[in-house]
């Protein structure tokens, strides 16, 4: 049934890697559920994040930042974020304050100027520049797409989120609450612990590891204790990665799982034991099969 006045809608975050769009979304459900790092094409699957109040709930679509593919696993990654366009009620078009535009930018723009949802310009991390620099940055990204308002914030800082979130439920349709309002996220709990042990790995580790390595949940099991024990596997393409993995005396793959367990523990509310397993599987970003058994699976919007 309809709430009366109720509002509702689909809102697609997108833009360059790295440009702080699983920061938003995590400050908005006030909860972890994307995972965070330095490093360029952290997220993979598009994440739905929930946000409700009494008055509207919008179901936010963080999508892997754009970028000129080069496997199989790359083409997945930017087809996701374009179908995030699709039957959305709004678009977040994000860029860093820190940063001129770039060809990356300019990429997006062309295939923005398809999308028939309202657009909105973040321009993310202002806590990074002199409020000075902020003029000259909007009337640069106005005169290329005619936006529906352009809103400074940083996500990190929290600085005009509430804004931002004002703004969107003001020009959402009346519509249903499609999720309970203790939900957070669509994404099954497997894929969540999934994503926090691979933050870990890439947080910990250099060079070419990073974007060669996929986890998988095998198992979460809850004991008489209420103690969840989860056992995971970490899919790298290398033995040298698999090495670079576990560490010497197997320090890497137990500062990996520390840190894993207490992101996971926050995230379940439980006690968890967490096994981690290293499995070369090689080439695995450009084999279809691959891509499909460990949750690259194309969905439609």
């Amino acid at each position: 049934m309809l709430k009366e006045g109720y509002k509702s809608g689909f809102v697609a975050i997108i833009g360059r890697p790295n440009v702080g769009k699983s920061t938003l979304l995590n400050r908005i459900v006030a909860q972890k559920i994307a995972i965070m790092s330095d490093k360029a094409q952290t997220t993979r699957n598009k994440i739905q994040g929930v946000y409700t109040t009494d008055e509207a709930q919008l179901i936010f679509i963080d999508t892997p930042g754009i970028h000129k593919p080069k496997t199989k696993l790359g083409d997945f990654m930017v087809e996701t974020a374009y179908s995030a366009l699709r039957e959305v009620d709004s678009i977040l078009f994000m860029v860093s304050a820190d940063q001129p535009r770039g060809r990356g930018d300019d990429f997006i723009i062309e295939r923005l100027k398809r999308a028939e949802a309202p657009i909105y310009l973040l321009i993310n991390k202002i806590d990074k520049v002199h409020p000075d620099q902020l003029l000259p940055i909007i009337d640069d990204y106005r005169s290329e797409l005619d936006f529906k308002e352009i809103i400074p914030i940083s996500a990190t800082e929290g600085n005009n989120v509430p804004t931002l979130l004002e703004t969107l439920v003001k020009d959402m349709p009346e519509g249903p609450q499609y999720y309970p309002e203790d939900q957070v996220t669509d994404h099954p709990e497997y894929f969540i612990v999934s994503e926090l042990i691979r933050e870990k790995v890439l947080q910990l580790t250099e060079q070419e590891v990073p974007h060669s390595v996929a986890v998988v949940t095998e198992t979460m099991k809850r004991d008489e204790f209420d103690k969840i024990h989860i056992q995971a596997t970490i899919i790298v393409e290398r033995d040298s990665q698999k090495g670079i993995i576990i560490g010497k005396g197997g320090k890497m793959l137990k500062a990996i799982g520390t840190k894993s367990r207490k992101d996971i523990e926050n995230l379940l509310g439980n006690k968890v034991y967490l096994e981690l397993w290293v499995k070369v599987q090689k080439n695995w970003r450009d084999k279809h099969r691959d891509l499909q058994n460990f949750g690259y699976r194309k969905m439609d919007y």
